[in-house]
């Protein structure tokens, strides 16, 4: 088991934790009371600092009850939370529905998956291996899908 520290900023906040037992995101709360007009985006605090185990992020990525129920999305998606970061994580959320979403305190706002991270060395070359997609990109599959 890999162990992330976690301090309270706030006497509001919530640490996070898994809501069931084989989740893989951990819930962040908002610690404050704000209100998120439709089309606008605002940085919700959370309250808490992180301290991430050596080769480790923090992802941010939404809630999908609030996705599906109010058009509430993370803007940034997935945001990362950089293993030396030790300040206050906040959330950009962004409405994307008709009506303005009103964010309370202690409400559920994002989840926060911990995921190991790959360095590589870049290496610059004149060209690139030959693959059958080549450099087809957008759209280049189709939307029908064969059956």
């Amino acid at each position: 088991m890999i162990k992330v520290k976690i301090r309270k900023l706030n006497k509001l906040a919530i640490i996070p934790k898994y809501e069931y037992s084989n989740d893989s995101g951990l819930d962040l709360c908002s610690i404050e009371e704000l209100e998120i007009d439709s089309g606008e985006s605002k940085l919700v605090q959370t309250g808490i600092s992180i301290e991430l185990p050596p080769g480790t992020e923090a992802q941010i990525r939404p809630k999908s009850g609030l996705a599906l129920k109010h058009q509430i999305t993370v803007l940034n998606t997935p945001g990362t939370v950089d293993e030396g970061y030790r300040g206050e994580i906040g959330v950009i959320l962004i409405n994307h529905g008709k009506h303005s979403f009103q964010v309370t305190k202690g409400m559920k706002i994002a989840q926060m998956v911990i995921t190991p991270v790959i360095h590589v060395e870049i290496e610059e070359v004149d060209s690139l291996t030959h693959t059958s997609r080549g450099t087809s990109g957008f759209g280049s599959t189709g939307v029908t899908a064969n059956l």
